[in-house]
C-alpha cells in the first residue's frame, strides 16, 4: 500500500509539466538537467545600463564597510537557470565618488556565481576568464545575499523578475 502511494507521487505531475507558467505569460522554468556535465550556459549579451535611483537595496551584516544594491530593471533569467543582474556597490558614508558596479550571474542550482564585467570610472570592462565560483569561496557575501533575498527560492530561480523584486522588499517572504 505504502509502496503504490510512493510510486503515484514518483509518476505524478512535476512543476515543468504544468502550463500555467505559460498561460501566465511567463518564460518556461529552466530545463532540469540530471548532472552539470549535461548543462551548457547561454552567451551572455553585454551588460545592460543601470540606473543607481532604481537600486533595491541587499541586506548586509552593519559592519560591511560598502552597500550594495541592484537594479531591478538588469534582471533577466535566461532559459538556462542563470539569472543575470547589475550589483552597485558604493560608499556606506554615501557619495557616489565610489562607485562601483558588476554584471554577474547567479547559477541558483549550484549556489554559483559568475562575473561578466566590471564599471568603474564611468566605463565596463569585460572580466577575462569568467568562471562559475561558489558563494562559500567569495571574498563578498553579496552575491549570496542576493540569491537568498530574492533571486532564488531554493536551488531554483524564481519564476519572474517581479517575484524576485517582491521577495528583496519582503525578505519576510523568503520561504514563501
Amino acid at each position: 500500500m505504502c509502496l503504490a502511494l510512493l510510486a503515484g507521487c514518483a509518476s505524478g505531475p512535476h512543476d515543468t509539466d504544468n502550463p500555467d507558467w505559460a498561460q501566465a505569460g511567463l518564460p518556461p522554468p529552466p530545463k532540469r538537467y540530471e548532472t552539470d556535465a549535461e548543462w551548457k550556459e547561454s552567451e551572455a549579451p553585454p551588460p545592460p545600463a543601470f540606473d543607481v535611483k532604481r537600486l533595491e537595496p541587499i541586506a548586509m551584516p552593519p559592519y560591511m564597510s560598502l552597500k550594495f544594491g541592484v537594479d531591478p530593471a538588469t534582471i533577466t533569467i535566461t532559459g538556462d537557470g542563470v539569472v543575470r543582474y547589475v550589483v552597485v556597490a558604493t560608499s556606506r558614508n554615501g557619495g557616489d565618488a565610489a562607485l562601483n558596479a558588476f554584471y554577474e550571474g547567479v547559477r541558483c542550482s549550484t549556489d554559483e556565481v559568475k562575473s561578466y564585467a566590471r564599471f568603474n570610472n564611468g566605463a565596463w570592462s569585460k572580466v577575462e576568464r569568467s568562471e562559475w565560483k561558489s558563494f562559500r569561496d567569495l571574498n563578498s557575501s553579496y552575491a549570496r545575499q542576493l540569491a537568498q533575498q530574492g533571486l532564488c527560492r531554493g536551488h531554483a530561480p524564481r519564476v519572474s523578475v517581479k517575484d524576485m523584486v517582491t521577495n528583496m522588499r519582503d525578505p519576510a517572504r523568503q520561504l514563501q
